[in-house]
């Protein structure tokens, strides 16, 4: 029986040996700081795709302006291009000016959020977690305005005539990561920068 057991061990070492050679053994072990690179390749990278397939999805199948009823009096799915920001903020600005500030400003706050990331993703884990939502959203949102000049937005929530601004995935993101960062602040749980 032991005999079976080391022809066993000696069959496994040999497999393991000829599939992974050394050299590549580093690559397989995942140390605190690829994990923390996974995590956000995994949760931006979720939110990118969901985003850019719901916004796909409305392009293809909704005119402008279109509606389709999802709760009555509460919430539609509407297609709206967003040349501004948040809640149309500067959308009656010149379009250079939008470009500048919603390309340029975009941009440097993304690579913001990553340097923020880099600095607390090993040992404040949730905070990375909201950082990446923060990361995935603006990345998603910035691919529209390099595609459209403008934002797909869908979302449409209201009671009566208050209509909540049309949103969607990506702003999403950027709001629950938003209150994940404001948690963080309140109750001390960043790192020292």
């Amino acid at each position: 029986m032991a005999e079976k057991t080391i022809f066993v061990q000696a069959l496994f070492i040999l497999a393991q040996r000829t599939l992974c050679p050394k050299r590549y053994y580093k690559l397989i072990l995942i140390t605190p700081s690829k994990k923390a690179f996974l995590r956000l390749i995994l949760v931006s990278g979720s939110i990118i795709l969901a985003d850019q397939i719901t916004k796909y999805i409305i392009k293809i199948n909704f005119a402008l302006h279109d509606s389709i009823i999802v709760i009555d009096h509460f919430f539609n799915i509407t297609h709206i291009m967003n040349p501004g920001g948040a809640f149309g903020i500067l959308a009656s600005q010149p379009i250079v000016v939008r470009k500048f500030i919603f390309l340029f400003i975009s941009s440097m706050v993304a690579l913001g959020v990553l340097w923020f990331y880099k600095k607390c993703a090993l040992d404040f884990i949730f905070l990375s977690y909201g950082l990446a939502l923060i990361f995935g959203g603006a990345a998603g949102n910035l691919i529209d305005r390099f595609m459209y000049g403008k934002v797909v937005d869908f979302l449409d929530f209201y009671i009566g005539s208050f209509h909540w601004p049309a949103f969607n995935i990506a702003d999403s993101a950027i709001n629950i990561g938003m209150g994940i960062l404001i948690y963080s602040i309140l109750f001390n749980k960043i790192p020292d920068l």
